[in-house]
């Protein structure tokens, strides 16, 4: 495994937006599937849900159903082809090594759980890529030694 996505990246590859020819073009060159865990699918459908959700209060804020459902359905289609492949994580030190994560980095940075999560994932995991469009969370990954391309 070479590199880790976070849920930026997933959003960049499932839904058009400014980071989408970057996330797609680094995809389509990997030389084999986005390697992915259950907690990063996790997070990604929540927040297309909650985007769902945001849209039908407010139609000036997140994105349609029709939207939401075709993020859903791509990816899916992606797992389903092995384009993307779950991959089993050792959750126990995952945990581990978020909490050093928060220790370290929380109060001068101000990181989310869910980053710490991603970039404690990416350690454990052992890559040398995290592939974020976040700038928060590029620079936990960046402090942790990550290359991370974009």
């Amino acid at each position: 495994m070479k590199s880790y996505p976070d849920t930026s990246f997933l959003c960049a590859l499932y839904r058009l937006q400014a980071n989408s020819p970057a996330a797609a073009a680094y995809f389509a060159a990997m030389p084999g599937p986005l390697e992915v865990t259950t907690l990063l699918l996790y997070e990604f459908r929540q927040a297309v849900r909650f985007q769902i959700r945001l849209h039908r209060l407010n139609p000036s804020k997140g994105y349609p159903r029709a939207e939401g459902a075709k993020m859903l359905a791509d990816l899916k289609a992606d797992l389903t082809r092995g384009d993307v492949t779950v991959i089993p994580a050792p959750w126990p030190q995952i945990h581990l090594a978020a909490e050093r994560l928060s220790e370290r980095y929380t109060d001068a940075g101000g990181h989310r759980s869910m980053d710490i999560l991603h970039v404690a994932t990416a350690l454990e995991l052992g890559v040398q890529e995290f592939l974020t469009f976040d700038a928060n969370q590029k620079t936990l990954a960046e402090a942790e030694g990550f290359v991370v391309p974009f």
